[in-house]
């Protein structure tokens, strides 16, 4: 049997508020420090500092054995890459910073692709386009919609520049576990039909990863980090939203 999808509670609702709120700030921390030399294992190390200091846990921390607070994904890495010392950022480099946090039970979860230094031309218009593509799927995320006016909003505006819409990791419901139903697609199939038709109340975390070429990707033997398969770059924006009678709203932005 399929597991239900659930609405949740005005009080619900502020909780979630209060983990979202957390995580967009930790992203906006992680901002300041993303430059040329940087590691992304002091990037991580950061990261969980800043939620515990705030009063969350971080959502990633050993979640299905993961090793890491955060996710760093750098140029063709699309996600999950796993923070490193070894891994130190350069100038024209782009990394993706994906960070959750559970605050009194409740999980955020966000993402950005930042740019380090001077980014060519064609990979910075990919992360905006990527930002873009979210903010047009949000706008779908409203009570009497389905799913596939969220994905179909995303791969619509990526495919007018030619972008590869990844097709193997999807957005997903999310509350006091990290991953609730349904899934959420950034590409329309015809098998999955409409999609669930949504509700007010419903939380999701809508996370367009758009390739510059191809859609496919590869694991590498970390058996994590999941990258373009033509090694091309790859951009990355998410975040928590609350779909709502008329509009979303979205938690994890500060």
């Amino acid at each position: 049997m399929a597991e239900r999808i659930t609405i949740k509670s005005h009080t619900q609702l502020d909780k979630m508020r209060v983990a979202g709120r957390l995580v967009g700030e930790t992203l906006n921390h992680l901002e300041k420090l993303v430059e040329i030399g940087v590691s992304t294992y002091e990037l991580d190390r950061e990261a969980e500092a800043f939620i515990r200091r705030n009063g969350g846990i971080p959502s990633f921390l050993h979640y299905n054995g993961y090793p890491a607070s955060i996710c760093t994904s750098v140029n063709e890495q699309v996600v999950h890459g796993i923070p490193s010392k070894k891994v130190k950022l350069k100038d024209g480099d782009i990394i993706s910073i994906d960070c959750g946090a559970i605050v009194d039970g409740w999980h955020g979860d966000a993402a950005r692709t930042f740019l380090v230094g001077n980014v060519a031309p064609e990979v910075k218009k990919l992360v905006e386009v990527t930002k873009e593509c979210f903010f047009l799927g949000a706008a779908q995320a409203k009570e009497g919609n389905h799913l596939i006016d969220i994905a179909r909003a995303v791969e619509t505006h990526a495919k007018e520049y030619g972008y590869g819409v990844v097709r193997d990791m999807v957005g997903h419901g999310i509350g006091t576990s990290m991953h609730e139903p349904p899934e959420v697609p950034n590409y329309v199939d015809i098998r999955m039909g409409r999609g669930a038709k949504l509700f007010e109340g419903m939380t999701l975390a809508i996370e367009p990863m758009i390739n510059l070429g191809t859609w496919r990707i590869v694991i590498a033997a970390d058996g994590w980090t999941a990258s373009a398969a033509d090694g091309k770059p790859s951009a990355h924006y998410e975040n928590t939203v609350i779909v709502g009678k008329d509009s979303a709203e979205v938690l994890t932005l500060v």
